[in-house]
């Protein structure tokens, strides 16, 4: 459990976004979110809530999808990054890790890992080390390396997507819903080596989930999406302890746990949208 604050040196600053998809759909309303150097950053809220675009705004990715950031600004090192296209994005060290995985189910597991890798210039040998210090962190990927990725179950592949950005040196992962279609020992399994490599590798993390229950029990600080807008933010310890939160993603009360259906009957009461 991460609850030590990291040193609050701002590393990625998105101030005050919109976007909209095919001109006329608005998604993102003002959105404003920091990631502070070698934190874990969570970015919370259900299904449709605005996540993923919020990555993809980040990222650079939403030309792909007929999405733009039409308002506000995002910042990496200080420097206004809207203009990049993804690829010069990676350069700088920052790298998403799709949802659904989307490893290349045609090559090998080490293949894969190997892709991750394709932008640098540092040598067979940088590489060849990094390549076991993700074997290190994914011992199982080791173990499966020959194996065709298509091939690999769930969270296997999911090992690989991340150990395929480790393989680019990133400083920043945006992982997008890395728990989704998962067991629960496996989640675990995914959290601890986020963790492990926060701290190991001193990579920053923005991770967008939809468990929050697990991902606030990992992450240094939160943000709460509804309908495209952040309706509460703070420290993972303070989110945990709030009534609010506890009521309405948790599923606690100060009565205990409460059903889904009852959880669900309760959210008119929301006091953060009244």
């Amino acid at each position: 459990m991460l609850d030590t604050a990291p040193t609050k040196e701002t590393l990625l600053e998105v101030n005050n976004i919109e976007v909209i998809y095919n001109h006329v759909i608005l998604v993102l309303k003002g959105v404003s979110l920091t990631v502070e150097k070698g934190g874990i950053t969570a970015l919370l809220g259900g299904n449709g809530a605005g996540k993923t675009t919020t990555l993809k705004a980040i990222s650079n990715l939403l030309h792909s999808e007929r999405g733009e950031v039409t308002k506000g600004s995002i910042e990496y090192l200080g420097e206004n990054v809207q203009a990049l296209d993804p690829a010069q994005l990676v350069k700088r060290g920052v790298i998403q890790v799709m949802e659904g995985r989307h490893c290349f189910e045609h090559l090998t597991v080490e293949e894969n890992l190997l892709t991750g890798a394709y932008t640098r210039k540092d040598g067979k040998g940088a590489i060849a080390a990094d390549l076991e210090m993700v074997y290190n962190y994914f011992p199982r990927l080791k173990e499966r390396r020959r194996s065709q990725a298509g091939y690999t179950s769930g969270g296997e592949q999911q090992m690989v997507a991340m150990g395929r950005a480790l393989m680019s040196r990133p400083k920043t992962i945006l992982l997008d819903e890395p728990s989704m279609g998962l067991a629960p020992q496996l989640v675990e399994q995914i959290f601890e080596i986020v963790k492990a490599v926060n701290e190991g590798e001193g990579v920053s993390f923005l991770l967008a989930e939809q468990n929050t229950n697990v991902a606030l029990r990992y992450a240094h600080s939160g943000y709460i999406l509804e309908n495209g807008r952040v309706v509460m933010e703070g420290t993972a310890a303070d989110l945990r302890e709030n009534p609010d939160v506890k009521e309405f993603y948790l599923g606690m009360s100060d009565e205990g746990r409460k059903s889904f259906r009852d959880v669900r009957s309760y959210r008119r009461r929301k006091r953060w949208l009244a």
